[in-house]
């Protein structure tokens, strides 16, 4: 009888200490948000009126003043010429040269003789990324001819570029090499066949 009674009288403060019915009735024209929920946007430089006109919080002059001018890019010494711009500037950067990977005859002989390369099948720039035995090419691949006097494979070979020695190499002991140079493009399919399907 007790907790029924405790109950109960929890009822009936809930019921009382519910919400007050509006003094005004409610429709569309009277809703509106609580009071402080909403503040309005700062708008500087509107006046002296407003409280932010004139420097519009900004005080007087100097760099932080200025429309514009936030934090100077790393290098900035204060409007003196900086010592990126003093110091000299030598040679050029050519925006038209390529970048061959270089290979080697001998490791390219050391990845025929491990069976990591079939050398009875054309070797192409594909096969040499494959096998890993070069890592990435960027405009091709450059067959220079380290181990040219120890290499003993017949081979037909395509690459982009190849040095003197290297040819006259494989050329003697009964292989071809077969340049071709490919642009961007031609390189990426050749590479990634799987995308140009």
């Amino acid at each position: 009888m007790f907790r029924l009674a405790r109950f109960a009288s929890a009822r009936s403060f809930s019921t009382q200490a519910a919400v007050q019915p509006p003094k005004q009735p409610i429709h569309l024209g009277s809703l509106a948000d609580n009071a402080g929920a909403v503040s309005e946007r700062k708008r500087v430089g509107r006046g002296p009126g407003s409280g932010l006109g004139k420097t519009a919080g900004r005080g007087h002059k100097g760099q932080k003043a200025r429309a514009g001018n936030g934090k100077p890019v790393p290098g900035f010494e204060g409007g003196q010429i900086p010592l990126i711009k003093r110091i000299p500037k030598r040679g050029f950067h050519n925006i038209h040269g390529k970048e061959y990977h270089q290979l080697n005859l001998d490791r390219l002989q050391h990845w025929i003789q491990t069976g990591r390369i079939d050398a009875s099948k054309p070797i192409t720039m594909k096969e040499l990324l494959d096998s890993r035995c070069i890592h990435k090419i960027q405009d091709g691949v450059k067959l220079l001819g380290v181990g040219s006097e120890s290499f003993t494979q017949s081979i037909q070979i395509e690459v982009s570029k190849a040095s003197r020695t290297a040819i006259e190499a494989i050329e003697k002991a009964g292989g071809k090499v077969t340049l071709c140079d490919f642009n961007k493009l031609a390189l990426r399919a050749h590479i990634h066949p799987e995308k140009y399907m």
